[in-house]
C-alpha cells in the first residue's frame, strides 16, 4: 500500500515506521476473518482493515475526527490480525501510532478523559494494593460492575527461602501482587522444586503497558526505564533469564528493544533486556523433565484459555496444555474461537464494559463445553475477567502445577 505522508510526519519516526507497516499491507483482508470487534459489529471500520484506512488517511494530512478515534479505541489490539496476515503487517505498533497521532488532535469527553487517567495513574501506583484491600474488606456491598473488578483473593502461601546457582528475575507487575499474589508465589515454588531461584527487584514495578496503551506513551517509557534500572544489576550479575507470568506484561517487555530503540542511553540495554525476557510456559519443557515422578495430579478435566498476548503477541501457541499433558493434566482449549480474544485486553474491560461481556461470555460459552472443572489462563487479567463471568474457578496454569507438587 502506498502512502504519501503529509509534511508534519514526513522525516519523523513514527511516519517512518507506519509508512514501512502500511507497505506491507495489500488489503486482503483475511484479518477481518480473526477481528473480534469486527466478528460482533460487523462495521469495516471497526476491522484491522478499515482501521488501518483511517490511520493512512490521517498520516496523509486528513483531519481525524471523534468517529476516528471511536473506531480506534474500539481495538483490543489483541494482535489476532497479526497472526492471520500473510504479509506480516504489525498492525499493533501501527495502531499504537495511529492512537497517539489521533489523540493529540482529537480532545476526548471529560468523563472519558477523567477515566483513562485515573486508570493509568491508579493502576501502576503504591496505592493501588491498599485500595484492593479495601474493596475485598466490602466486597459483598459493591454493586456487580465494581465487585467483578475485586477478585477474592487465595492466601498466596510460602515464598521458598533455598538458594540455587540456576537464577532467574521475575516481575511482581502492578497488579497482580494484589489481585492474585498466590500467582507469583506459586511460580517461585514450581521453579524452586526445578532448581531455580526466583528473584524480585523490589524497584521494578508495572511494565509500563498501562500508560503507553492509553497514549501516555512517554510515561510508560518512563516505566520501561526504571525496571531496566531496576533489573541492570541482576543482569550484569548473570541472571539466566527475565520470567513473566504474565503474557500481557511478557509481550511488553519482549518489546522494549523496540520502544526504546531511539533512546541514547537504554537503547542497547533494552535490547538485552528484551533477549532475555521469556514467557513462564518457555520453560515448561525443562519444568516437565525436573518434575515428572514430584506431582499428585488430579484426575479433573481442565479447559485452558491461551490469552491474546500469548499466542498472538508473543507468537506462542499450544506449550501449555502440550506441556502439562505430558505431565498428566487433563488439559484441552476451547473447540471454537480459541484464539479469539476474551474481552480483557488490559483495562478495555473498564473502557468498553459491553464489547468486554459480551465476547467473556461467547468465550466462556466455548470454555463450558468441555465440563471443566477448572479455567486455566496465563493473565491476569483474563483470569479476572473471565472469573466474573463464572462459578467455575478460573486459575493460573501454574497455580494448578504448584498445588499438585508433592511436599
Amino acid at each position: 500500500m502506498q502512502t504519501h505522508l503529509a509534511p508534519e510526519f514526513a522525516g519523523t519516526a513514527d511516519g517512518a515506521e507506519a509508512e514501512a507497516i502500511l507497505r506491507k499491507c495489500v488489503h486482503c483482508g483475511f484479518c477481518t476473518a480473526t477481528c473480534p470487534t469486527y466478528q460482533l459489529l460487523g462495521d469495516e471500520l471497526d476491522g484491522p482493515r478499515g482501521r488501518i484506512y483511517l490511520i493512512k488517511q490521517v498520516l496523509e494530512g486528513e483531519a481525524p475526527t471523534r468517529k476516528t478515534q471511536v473506531h480506534l479505541d474500539r481495538c483490543l489490539t489483541c494482535r489476532n490480525c497479526e497472526t492471520t496476515c500473510p504479509s506480516g503487517v504489525q498492525y499493533g505498533h501501527l495502531v499504537d501510532i495511529g492512537r497517539k497521532i489521533v489523540d493529540s488532535k482529537v480532545p476526548r469527553p471529560l468523563g472519558e478523559t477523567a477515566l483513562r487517567w485515573a486508570l493509568k495513574e491508579g493502576l501502576p501506583s503504591p496505592l493501588f494494593g491498599p485500595a484492593m484491600k479495601a474493596g475485598q474488606l466490602v466486597r459483598g456491598l459493591l454493586p456487580q460492575s465494581l465487585k467483578n473488578k475485586v477478585p477474592v483473593a487465595p492466601p498466596p502461601g510460602m515464598w521458598p527461602t533455598r538458594s540455587h546457582a540456576r537464577q532467574v528475575l521475575v516481575l511482581a507487575g502492578c497488579v497482580q501482587p494484589s489481585m492474585a499474589p498466590n500467582i507469583n508465589t506459586a511460580t517461585a515454588r514450581v521453579l524452586d522444586a526445578a532448581g531455580i531461584q526466583t528473584v524480585v527487584a523490589p524497584n521494578a514495578g508495572c511494565c509500563g503497558a498501562v500508560k503507553f496503551h492509553l497514549n501516555d506513551q512517554d510515561g510508560g517509557k518512563a516505566q520501561m526505564r526504571a525496571n531496566i534500572d531496576a533489573w541492570w544489576p541482576h543482569v550484569d550479575a548473570g541472571v539466566e533469564a527475565i520470567v513473566m507470568n504474565a503474557s500481557g506484561c511478557g509481550v511488553t517487555v519482549k518489546e522494549y528493544g523496540h520502544l526504546l530503540r531511539d533512546d541514547p542511553v537504554y537503547a542497547d540495554k533494552a535490547r538485552r533486556i528484551s533477549a532475555l525476557t521469556q514467557d513462564l510456559s518457555e520453560l515448561l519443557p525443562e519444568l516437565v523433565a525436573a518434575l515428572k515422578g514430584k506431582l499428585k495430579v488430579p484426575a479433573g478435566q481442565f479447559a485452558f484459555h491461551p490469552p491474546c498476548t500469548l499466542q498472538h503477541g508473543q507468537q506462542l501457541r499450544g506449550g501449555v496444555e502440550q506441556h502439562l499433558g505430558a505431565l498428566g493434566f487433563k488439559v484441552r482449549t476451547a473447540m471454537n474461537e480459541a484464539h479469539l480474544c476474551c474481552g480483557s485486553a488490559g483495562t478495555y474491560s473498564v473502557l468498553n464494559p459491553d464489547m468486554a461481556q459480551t465476547l467473556r461470555d461467547r468465550k466462556l460459552g466455548h470454555l463450558n463445553q468441555l465440563a471443566p472443572e477448572t479455567i486455566v489462563s496465563a493473565n491476569i487479567g483474563c483470569i479476572t475477567h473471565l472469573q466474573s463471568g463464572t462459578a467455575t474457578p478460573v486459575r493460573h496454569w501454574v497455580e494448578v502445577l504448584d498445588q499438585a507438587l508433592v511436599r
